[in-house]
């Protein structure tokens, strides 16, 4: 039976190739996608022969008359797939990168079928009792620790995705999954098209008075761009952020920060109001089915954290210790902007134009000073240069290998012996097409065959920087480096890797452990050996000034209290959402005001929310997980004290942190394996250091 199963997946598979990209083989360097072949009308029926071909892996699985074994089972079902992911990579790609009417059409046809899909493979109860009797018998088995990990992984995936359920209750389950993979979908999309609805043309310069003439040579090309004479604004964070910072007009900030905080709550068919109530209950039926009295209960069970407790002792104690900071630094804020004149409390879309003009007159430091040093090829050339120096990559541009867009650039990684360890795909500037904030994400993962052989992994890294102008080449804010630095730290992750098995290699790692890696790097932003080697006049070639760098030191921890407090909102907020042990029936923006009331410093405003626009925990993987953040800077604080203490490019640290956590992915418990970097738990204690923090009582 295996065998004729098997030799019907084959044909199968031969039958379909010819006639789409997605299903054939990638003719391309290292296998990379053919995104220069591929077209939006190849991607429905290739998902469908591969939702097909991969059931038919599941029924060779199901009917094979052997004995379970950890191989015939667990390893064959790791296995099976492969060919759907291969064209769902892509696609979930395109939808956040490069998206297009089509595409989203596409995605509201496949998320129940792949919903279904799910379903039917988690709930098939002849391979479940076949997982479960591997897993019974694990302790007799002699399986070493990755495979111990893929085992118990596996079962798990399956017990959390109603595996033991009843009949009648799988059926309910089926329901509730398919109708909230389309929920969560249709609210990332709704936060977009609000995103990308709003402008405002400006033909008055003087309304712009303040703004750096770099953001000014931006708004115009947006308006010439758009076929418009002036100064185009929009909602893209590049418009967003210097607007509220420069722009001396306070009308004007108003009105920009209305639209930005008031985006997908306008009463129109993009309302993602009561999409949330459905998310958020959807949720919680699905919990208590699973038998958890909340979404939280449910997720934290495979998070460092664990329980709630846990995370609300974390955020509870980062906001007894922060709190009294930033109270006191929104004083000096309002205390600053009354002695320019200013006769009125200092509001939300204020508070980054005082607060960055104190910084200032304090520190004689702001963006326009250091953006001529950050121009954004030298900034590669430094990003990439730190990961040659620590880990011993190369990086090398290929243009034979296929990108999904123009502005896109690939880069062969290889290590310091020249062997080749990824691909990696850098995109790096705000379109319409493209979702707001950065993140890292994989073409292709890693993984060994049957014979050993590693097959490496194709990742990529998408933010949404400052663009070039017609006068001058793309130069970054600071945060933008940070923000560089942070997402090229996920890609090493995934990059460097060394597992047998795809689902625990790379960032295949608990929620609040991924960010680790990520965070750590951020680090280097501020360090003076790592800014002499790349940040140089755009111009003039001048290295960037030591009394500059000084003052990126002497500002780093500027209003940092404000920012851990807004960030604590953020954790409040998606806990309050996901703790909720009975349905959710109140006014979404009234529940958000009472869950961040204890970190509120500024006013809040009432007709403004967050939530309707809070993609990472009602469209991405954040739910019941936000704290990841916070959780993970206590943890990269005392990592780069390590580093701080041998020094910071120090090899032999470099490599324990990347034989111990980097290339482990998910094999280990991360607590086991982030003790092996550092031989101990961590503490908050390097964190409050680091931000100059000390209790107040």
């Amino acid at each position: 039976m295996r065998v004729i199963n098997l030799i019907l997946i084959l044909s199968m598979i031969a039958t379909s190739y010819a006639d789409n990209p997605l299903l054939s083989k990638y003719q391309t360097p290292y296998e990379t996608i053919p995104f220069h072949l591929i077209q939006n009308e190849h991607y429905l029926p290739a998902f469908k022969e591969a939702m097909k071909i991969h059931l038919a892996e599941i029924d060779a699985i199901v009917s094979n008359q052997e004995v379970p074994g950890f191989e015939n089972t667990i390893v064959a079902l790791e296995r099976s797939g492969s060919l759907l992911t291969r064209v769902s990579s892509p696609f979930y790609n395109m939808l956040s990168a490069e998206t297009n009417d089509k595409l989203q059409q596409i995605a509201e046809q496949v998320s129940p079928l792949m919903s279904e899909h799910s379903n039917a493979i988690r709930l098939n109860e002849k391979l479940f009792a076949k997982v479960k009797a591997v897993y019974d018998q694990k302790d007799q088995l002699q399986l070493n620790t990755e495979e111990t990990r893929l085992l118990q992984d596996t079962y798990d995936s399956f017990a959390d995705n109603g595996a033991n359920l009843s009949d009648g209750d799988k059926a309910v389950y089926r329901e509730l999954s398919k109708e909230l993979s389309l929920l969560t979908l249709q609210f990332g999309q709704n936060v977009l098209k609000e995103t990308n609805n709003w402008s405002k043309l400006i033909t008055d310069k003087n309304l712009l008075s303040g703004l750096p003439q770099d953001v000014l040579d931006m708004l115009a090309m947006n308006a010439k761009d758009a076929g418009q004479e002036g100064w185009l604004l929009n909602l893209k964070v590049t418009t967003y952020v210097p607007l509220m910072k420069y722009a001396e007009n306070r009308d004007l900030r108003h009105e920009l920060y209305m639209a930005y905080s008031t985006r997908a709550m306008n009463g129109n068919e993009s309302d993602n109001r009561e999409i949330i109530k459905k998310i958020v209950n959807i949720r919680l039926k699905i919990s208590n089915l699973l038998g958890y009295s909340s979404y939280a209960d449910k997720v934290l069970v495979h998070r460092m954290a664990e329980n709630k407790d846990n995370v609300y002792k974390l955020l509870d104690d980062l906001l007894v210790a922060y709190k009294p900071y930033a109270v006191e630094e929104v004083k000096a804020v309002q205390a600053y902007a009354n002695s320019l004149g200013a006769d009125f409390q200092v509001q939300p879309w204020d508070w980054s134009f005082y607060a960055e003009k104190l910084k200032e007159e304090k520190y004689a430091l702001n963006d326009e000073l250091l953006k001529p040093y950050f121009e954004l090829e030298n900034v590669k050339k430094g990003v990439f240069g730190l990961a040659t120096q620590l880990y011993g990559l190369q990086f090398v541009k290929n243009e034979d290998i296929p990108v999904y867009h123009s502005e896109v650039e690939a880069f062969e990684v290889k290590d310091k012996d020249s062997r080749f360890v990824s691909v990696l795909y850098t995109d790096f500037h705000p379109r319409d097409g493209k979702r707001p904030g950065a993140w890292m994400s994989q073409f292709k993962g890693q993984w060994r065959d049957a014979d050993g052989k590693d097959s490496r992994p194709h990742i990529t890294i998408v933010m949404n920087f400052t663009r070039p102008t017609e006068t001058k080449p793309a130069l970054l804010t600071y945060d933008e480096v940070t923000t560089f630095l942070h997402e090229f730290g996920h890609a090493i992750h995934g990059m460097i890797t060394e597992c047998t098995y795809e689902s625990l290699s790379g960032t295949s790692v608990y929620r609040d452990f991924v960010e680790l890696p990520s965070q750590i790097m951020e680090n280097w932003a501020s360090e003076k050996e790592f800014l002499n080697q790349f940040a140089v006049h755009y111009e003039t070639g001048e290295q960037i000034p030591a009394e500059l760098i000084e003052k990126i030191k002497a500002a780093e921890n500027y209003n940092m209290a404000y920012a851990c407090v807004r960030q604590l909102s953020f954790g409040y907020l998606d806990m309050a959402f996901h703790s909720l042990e009975q349905p959710f029936e109140d006014d979404v923006i009234a529940a958000e005001k009472a869950a961040m009331a204890s970190t509120q410093v500024l006013p809040s405003i009432p007709e403004t929310g967050m939530s309707p626009s809070f993609n990472h925990i009602f469209s991405g993987g954040y739910a019941a997980g936000y704290y990841s953040y916070k959780w993970a800077e206590v943890l990269d604080a005392d990592a780069f004290s390590v580093f701080k203490e041998k020094g910071i490019f120090n090899q032999e640290v470099a490599a324990s942190f990347a034989e111990n956590i980097l290339k482990r992915g998910g094999t280990e418990h991360p607590m086991i394996l982030y003790k092996r970097f550092r031989g101990q738990e961590p503490t908050i204690d390097a964190l409050l250091k680091r931000n100059g923090v000390r209790m107040k009582n």
